[in-house]
């Protein structure tokens, strides 16, 4: 069994930090998107649809749904998602409009493609809305895009529906009528609860608010509160981080996400109006995770891996405990391996052995589904070596432990011959406490959670080949 981290692990050293924390992929998936390909086609994906429907087992395993909501009333300048700045909400109308010709497309496909003689809606277990901000939607377009989802879909009855929200779009009222939609789980965007901090990101929002909302989420009964912090942001620094981390942990969220700030301008445009100068130097940023870490840690809080943190009676805990924690592109989940089924402009689909991505642009998502199309740009195939590198990742960042014999029978190799090279790699991470490699397996210690990440990139083949690093950011 994998070692299961405890509120009494020791948190890495600022040494460590600095010495690990290299540029890599956040691994949502394997091969991560970047790696997708336009030979990959709509007919591809109609193609793995039909396969599913075929399959002996797989037409009536639950799907995981996801919907990209792009729209935003105003741009963080720190943001580096998919998204349309305005302030029309009734755009959102004509968007729900579009997220109906591409259902009746998909779950028409699901029930026409294959002679099984089902003629029940494909069951859901997992629903994510995400953005842009899902709660620029207003209470009128969040219920018909429920009736749209329930209407191609049935819902099982312990799914898990969970929602991004921006504190600033919402009130206690609009949060019981997500309840009352159906919605069991809330992740609130705060980032930082310093006013000088958003500020320089323009993204003010009152402590109060913040405090009052996830107050009214647990008497709504609503199972689980994620809140987002971002380190690393313009006029960041450990004193300010500090009392933001001390808030934090008074506000007692189920979970924490807490993610690098990584400052791309040359590719992400509204990162171009921050002030480079203003950005914390980058001791003072791997400072700064290292205060999170400790007081995380002394909070009680159990480190999930790969930026996230949850309380030990949170269900993420439970899964990571029980060995039964799984991944996708909305990250950590306690679902099984289910096949994903994207929706809206830039979502991005996992059926079978492959994945398939949206257009991102949002007009040209539209004129494809006008011509009766699927608005499928990109995926990918995945080979056998694909699936086989795909299941150590991601046991290595879910169980924390890789068995080479499991390796071994699904794909007819031999580990230590076939990964020599990934082995003599992890040597270093051994000798500094991260992982343990006996005859038997690879386990991350829990020092190394904090490092995941960069254990699961040795076994990255792109990334072995690949000179251009510098387009991810730094993993700590």
């Amino acid at each position: 069994m994998p070692t299961s981290p405890n509120t009494t692990a020791r948190p890495p050293s600022a040494h460590l930090l600095q010495r690990f924390d290299v540029n890599g992929p956040r691994y949502t998936s394997y091969p991560t998107a970047d790696r997708f390909v336009e030979a990959f086609t709509e007919q591809d994906y109609l193609r793995a649809l039909c396969q599913r429907q075929a399959g002996t087992g797989t037409a009536n395993r639950p799907l995981s749904i996801y919907v990209h909501v792009p729209f935003c009333e105003s741009l963080c300048y720190y943001c580096a998602c998919n998204k349309v700045i305005t302030k029309h909400h009734e755009r959102a109308d004509e968007y729900l409009d579009y997220l109906a010709k591409e259902l009746d497309l998909i779950t028409g496909q699901f029930q026409t493609s294959a002679q099984t003689g089902v003629t029940e809606k494909p069951q859901v277990s997992q629903l994510h809305l995400g953005g842009g901000s899902p709660t620029f939607l207003d209470d009128r377009q969040l219920s018909r895009l429920m009736e749209l989802l329930q209407q191609h879909f049935r819902f099982t009855k312990a799914a898990e529906c969970s929602i991004e929200v921006d504190p600033r779009t919402i009130d206690t009222r609009r949060l019981a009528h997500l309840r009352a939609l159906g919605f069991n789980r809330i992740s609130l965007g705060v980032q930082d609860f310093d006013t000088e901090v958003q500020k320089a990101v323009h993204r003010i929002q009152s402590t109060e608010q913040v405090f009052e909302l996830v107050a009214a989420a647990r008497q709504l009964g609503f199972d689980s509160v994620n809140v987002d912090l971002i380190y690393g942001l313009p006029r960041q620094t450990p004193a300010s981080f500090a009392t933001t981390l001390e808030q934090v942990c008074a506000l007692r969220p189920d979970r924490i996400a807490l993610y690098a700030y990584a400052h791309l301008p040359e590719r992400f445009k509204p990162q171009r109006r921050i002030d480079a100068l203003a950005l914390p130097k980058a001791a003072d940023k791997v400072g700064m995770l290292a205060q999170a870490l400790e007081a995380f840690n002394n909070a009680g809080y159990v480190d999930i891996g790969m930026d996230h943190f949850a309380l030990p009676q949170d269900s993420l805990a439970q899964a990571k405990r029980s060995g039964l924690l799984h991944r996708n592109f909305q990250g950590y989940s306690t679902q099984a391996d289910t096949d994903l089924i994207g929706l809206g402009v830039s979502a991005i689909s996992k059926v079978g052995p492959t994945y398939s991505q949206n257009d991102r642009q949002l007009a040209n998502y539209y004129d494809t589904l006008d011509h009766g199309r699927l608005p499928i740009i990109h995926g990918l195939a995945l080979s056998k070596d694909d699936l086989m590198r795909r299941s150590i990742i991601m046991a290595l960042m879910c169980q924390g432990l890789v068995s080479f014999e499991s390796i071994e029978l699904s794909y007819l190799i031999d580990f230590r011959t076939e990964f020599a090279q990934e082995l003599a790699v992890l040597a270093n991470y051994e000798a500094n406490g991260l992982v343990h490699i006996n005859d038997q397996s690879i386990e991350v210690t829990e020092l190394g959670w904090t490092f995941v990440r960069g254990i699961a990139m040795v076994f990255d083949r792109y990334l072995q080949s690949d000179r251009n690093r510098a387009r991810f950011s730094k993993i700590l």
